[in-house]
């Protein structure tokens, strides 16, 4: 599975080289065609867009890069991580079609984050041509992520609607805020997983859809135009808001995913790579789901 799994990311990444290799808004056209838009029309969003770039993104970003992990920090040395049996019986969770588009999403995920941070802090880099591979490989790594973000949507959508356990779940905070292993009231996934799922997918949708509107900036949409009264490059400025805001939400996110996979629960990343997860952990974890799985004869 692995090799089936580097082999078709491989092949995701040398197709998306192939169409930058051969696109002009990669190179200088870029900065033509903004140019060319010209200053006159560019009068709605400005303001807006320039006092949020200079004073609050990279100050936002600046705190989920260093708020968020501090937290977590704190956490795992107070409380510490959850630590579950891995010698009982294993309870299958995930389809091999599931965990490789899960893992696809990750790996771009792994390379949009880190990517996305330098950009936003292109000047303490020294900005030059680190940072410009860095964004084009920002935009390369997103096209994997756009092609496996509907199917991971529709594959997982039937079990990520709200549920009374789910109130209750984020009643107790799943129970991370105690060292004691009691039963937590969720389903196949809580409440943090079912956001974290909501804000990736839709939230993912709307990073790929802004993020093309700026790299392919000289594509001038006269639908989008009419509909928003905008001028062409204040529907650009329009998605560079859009995408810092959501930019920040979903990178705060997946530091806690990451957090809750790798270090809350000690080997429930394995889950994801096998498809198979501890039975004491989704006993904990899952209670609802245990008992629908007992229910049922599965186990």
């Amino acid at each position: 599975m692995k090799k089936y799994l580097l082999f078709l990311v491989s092949s995701l990444f040398v197709t998306s080289v192939a169409f930058a290799a051969d696109s002009q808004i990669w190179g200088d056209m870029r900065l033509e065609d903004i140019l060319g838009y010209g200053q006159a029309e560019s009068t709605k969003l400005g303001p807006l867009f320039t006092m949020l770039q200079s004073n609050y993104f990279a100050k936002a970003f600046l705190v989920v890069l260093v708020g968020v992990p501090l937290v977590f920090l704190i956490h795992y040395l107070i409380i510490g991580p959850k630590v579950f049996s891995h010698d009982g019986k294993k309870i299958y969770a995930f389809s091999l079609l599931a965990r490789v588009i899960h893992q696809i999403a990750a790996i771009s995920f792994m390379v949009l984050v880190p990517s996305g941070f330098i950009m936003v802090f292109g000047s303490t880099f020294g900005g030059g041509e680190f940072v410009r591979m860095m964004k084009d490989l920002h935009g390369l790594a997103t096209i994997p992520f756009a092609i496996v973000v509907i199917p991971m949507f529709v594959i997982w959508v039937k079990d990520m609607f709200i549920h009374w356990d789910d109130i209750k779940w984020l009643m107790i905070v799943g129970g991370y805020l105690s060292r004691k292993k009691n039963p937590v009231p969720a389903g196949k996934f809580n409440a943090g997983q079912k956001t974290w799922y909501w804000l990736a997918t839709l939230g993912g949708v709307v990073m790929v859809l802004t993020g093309a509107s700026m790299y392919f900036m000289d594509f001038d949409i006269a639908m989008l135009r009419e509909i928003t009264g905008l001028s062409q490059i204040d529907i650009l400025r329009a998605a560079a808001i859009i995408h810092n805001i959501v930019g920040v939400l979903i990178t705060a996110l997946f530091f806690v995913h990451i957090y809750m996979a790798v270090f809350a629960i000690k080997g429930a990343v394995n889950g994801i790579i096998t498809g198979y997860k501890e039975e004491e952990e989704v006993k904990i974890l899952h209670s609802s789901w245990y008992k629908k799985l007992k229910k049922q004869g599965k186990i």
